[in-house]
């Protein structure tokens, strides 16, 4: 279905460094990049341009509005989100979701990675002593830095840095105005190897169902739509909300499987049971 067809990345933050070899290896593809399509359009990180949209639907507009731009009928984008992850509250985690869409056989598969592996951070510095603390715990310089007056001012920004010099110059600029400046890491992907790490994860995680096909109707992207909690406790028989079984959906013929016990395990330790352990 895809061997041999050029596939559109639409990204400006070269994400085709970690998409492209993947998919050309899992798919036959020919990866494309349009330097047309500006995708900050949909939203930026450090807030210029509000993301009006969850990032499944901004992702999908990037396809489409690029392959509109371009005339091509087969595309993938990438949309990231970075906060505090869902069950680990503490820590900060990547969310990233990349949409593949084929208009040619009204296709639209997704893939997510939700990982702690991230750098992202941001804070007030009064100090080149707290400036290179926190450059250091963002492993700075491998990883680029954004200064700005603070968090909710968008003017006096620069963006990308990635060496000693210009940090410090773009810091002691703002500290001589304002006596203070806002450091953040710099999320967009070509400055931040770590996040371009996870989208190769997702990249990884979209071939593997692309090339899932449905055992009915053999169409790609046969995947996970549903979890079932439910794994019951092995001491006391009480349903836990560890996960029992998996749902699996084709989204053209609506086939469904249940794959049950996906782990390998038919009970749950009791130390995961709210009767047990509560």
């Amino acid at each position: 279905m895809f061997e041999g067809r050029k596939l559109l990345i639409a990204t400006k933050h070269q994400k085709e460094m970690v998409i492209a070899p993947i998919l050309e290896k899992e798919l036959g593809v020919k990866c494309v990049v349009t330097t047309s399509f500006d995708t900050d359009q949909l939203g930026t990180f450090t807030g210029e341009v509000d993301r009006k949209d969850d990032p499944i639907t901004t992702a999908k507009k990037k396809c489409y509005q690029a392959m509109d731009l371009m005339g091509y009928d087969l595309a993938i984008a990438s949309e990231g989100s970075f906060g505090r992850h869902p069950s680990v509250f503490i820590a900060p985690a990547d969310d990233e979701f990349l949409v593949f869409i084929d208009k040619k056989n009204n296709l639209e598969i997704i893939a997510r990675e939700l990982s702690l592996e991230t750098n992202y951070n941001g804070q007030e510095v009064n100090s080149t002593d707290e400036l290179i603390e926190f450059a250091n715990q963002c492993k700075f310089p491998s990883h680029g830095l954004i200064v700005r007056k603070s968090q909710t001012q968008y003017t006096n920004i620069q963006k990308g840095i990635t060496d000693w010099q210009s940090l410090n110059k773009a810091y002691n600029e703002l500290y001589d105005l304002y006596g203070s400046a806002y450091i953040e890491t710099d999320m967009r992907a070509m400055y931040n190897p770590t996040r371009m790490k996870i989208i190769a994860q997702a990249t990884q995680k979209l071939a593997k169902k692309i090339n899932s096909c449905c055992p009915h109707c053999h169409t790609p992207g046969f995947g996970i739509t549903d979890a079932k909690k439910g794994l019951r406790c092995e001491q006391c028989n009480f349903p836990t909300r560890s996960i029992s079984s998996y749902i699996y959906q084709c989204q053209k013929c609506d086939y469904v499987e249940e794959e049950k016990y996906p782990f390998g395990k038919q009970a749950e330790d009791p130390m995961y049971c709210d009767n047990c352990n509560p």
